[in-house]
């Protein structure tokens, strides 16, 4: 990538994601230009260094302005079923890789089918659904598998409570289409009053009761792993926080804006007759997507970076390499994803 377009653009940059995303970006020392479509939230949210650019999602001309000059787009403004398409086809307009965060399992579908040929015509790489939901199943998942054909992935989510954005909010109301499995080799809709067990996290977690409720890591494992079943599961309390009209947004209650919620994220993998667990555990589900996007864009800046097409995180970049890179205070990782 040449040097004078090292540039990373954050489109939805006002949001709460985004501001986590561009805050990870200045932390480790990237250049990053925040596009949004208001200039009075921008001045509101970025700090004075950052350059700031306005886009609106139905002016291409805006967004191909937005882009220019920029190597990396990392798109942060859900629903993704309205913003991936128009955002990422401008990135690849512009020369850019494309980056989203995609929780919902049609948008991740479509863009790893809709923007592989294009992303290849222009070398670039689109990487639908890099963040907590999405991206770091798809990681764990590939650290632990070798090669050849696994039984069975199922991934557990636990959250101590959730406190849902409003573009979480708004995603939910718009994202009305039936949730995908993976069932005898292939995708499958999610059969209905599926009963699951429950499943033991680490302290103070402990033991939660499950459901069903698969995200975008079925999408992003089943896309290119050859898996039997894929599953995904997430604490019933933390469903109900969410179906709950009255939960409040995440409350800032640290320096970095993170709120107090805690999360468990675990990948069982079976191949061979061998079961694998790996893991990560941290605080704010929306505040740990920035170091995945953030790292993975650095990764695309380097100069021998080659691939192209649609690809899932896993695919785009190593996931052991991405994993050991996020592993801290912040975000632990755990079981046999890490070598030693």
């Amino acid at each position: 990538m040449n040097a004078a377009r090292q540039f990373i653009a954050v489109y939805g940059a006002t949001g709460h994601t985004g501001q986590f995303v561009v805050q990870e970006a200045q932390r480790r020392g990237l250049p990053v230009v925040a596009v949004g479509r208001s200039a009075a939230r921008l001045d509101e949210t970025m700090p004075p260094a950052v350059s700031r650019r306005i886009a609106e999602l139905d002016d291409p001309v805006s967004l191909d302005k937005a882009f220019a000059g920029c190597a990396v787009v990392i798109n942060c403004a859900g629903p993704f079923l309205d913003t991936a398409a128009p955002v990422a086809l401008a990135a690849l307009r512009a020369g850019c890789h494309y980056i989203d965060v995609t929780a919902e399992q049609a948008s991740a579908q479509a863009s790893l089918a809709d923007f592989d040929a294009p992303a290849r015509a222009a070398h670039r790489v689109v990487i639908p659904a890099a963040g907590f939901y999405g991206g770091l199943a798809d990681l764990l998942a590939s650290a632990q598998a070798s090669d050849g054909d696994i039984d069975e992935i199922t991934v557990a989510i636990a959250l101590d409570r959730w406190w849902p954005t409003a573009g979480t909010r708004k995603t939910g109301e718009r994202n009305t289409v039936p949730r995908m499995v993976v069932t005898n080799g292939r995708l499958a809709p999610l059969a209905p009053s599926v009963e699951v067990p429950d499943w033991v996290f680490s302290a103070p977690l402990g033991t939660q009761a499950m459901v069903e409720l698969p995200f975008s890591e079925v999408i992003t494992l089943a896309h290119h792993l050859k898996v039997g079943a894929i599953r995904s599961l997430l604490n019933r309390s933390a469903l109900a926080d969410i179906r709950d009209a009255s939960t409040p947004p995440p409350t800032a209650t640290d320096d970095s804006g993170r709120s107090a919620q805690r999360f468990e994220l675990a990948v069982r993998l079976v191949q061979d007759g061998v079961t694998r667990t790996a893991g990560v555990r941290g605080q704010d589900i929306y505040a740990v997507t920035a170091p995945i996007v953030v790292e993975t864009a650095r990764r695309l800046l380097a100069p021998s970076y080659r691939r192209s097409g649609a690809l899932a995180l896993a695919e785009a970049v190593d996931p052991v390499d991405l994993l050991g890179s996020l592993h801290g205070p912040a975000l632990n990782v755990f079981g046999d994803a890490l070598p030693g």
